[in-house]
């Protein structure tokens, strides 16, 4: 059984969560962890209008970091109030549920918002292992484009 769980990033933990890395051919798919904390701290000023607060989280299996994960939170984005931004695991990690654990974890947090009704998600057009993940998760594509990166929703209520 493993013993799996999120934590926040703080400046005990960010140094080992920015040591983890995907595979060669997986780069072009996520930022490095490093530029994602960085990004956390300052959020995103939506176009629309609207500012994306942002939560970088590790995962871990006992207390060893596996992957990391960031959502972000938009209350007046009529959208989708959450987005997924990040969701990354460890090359030497990969295929072992991770990344389905992360998903879940974060869907959980979520069902208990209120406030969030959608959930956005975007991703590498070519990279079909986060589709079918993602497809099986709940979340549908919606034909929109975001920074070349397919765009699904998932509806949460």
């Amino acid at each position: 059984m493993m013993s799996v769980f999120i934590k926040p990033v703080t400046k005990e933990n960010w140094r080992a969560l920015a040591k983890l890395k995907v595979r060669q051919d997986q780069t072009n798919y996520v930022a490095s962890n490093v530029y994602s904390i960085a990004e956390s701290q300052f959020g995103f000023d939506d176009a629309d209008g609207g500012h994306w607060d942002m939560y970088p989280f590790g995962i871990y299996d006992n207390e060893v970091p596996v992957g990391f994960l960031m959502y972000g939170t938009n209350f007046s984005n009529k959208e989708y109030q959450a987005f997924i931004i990040r969701l990354m695991i460890d090359e030497s990690q990969q295929a072992k549920g991770y990344g389905a654990f992360g998903m879940k974890k974060m869907l959980e947090i979520f069902q208990e918002d209120k406030r969030i009704n959608a959930v956005g998600i975007s991703y590498e057009p070519d990279n079909e292992v986060a589709r079918k993940l993602y497809d099986r998760l709940g979340f549908a594509e919606t034909g929109e484009v975001l920074d070349g990166e397919v765009v699904a929703v998932c509806k949460i209520r």
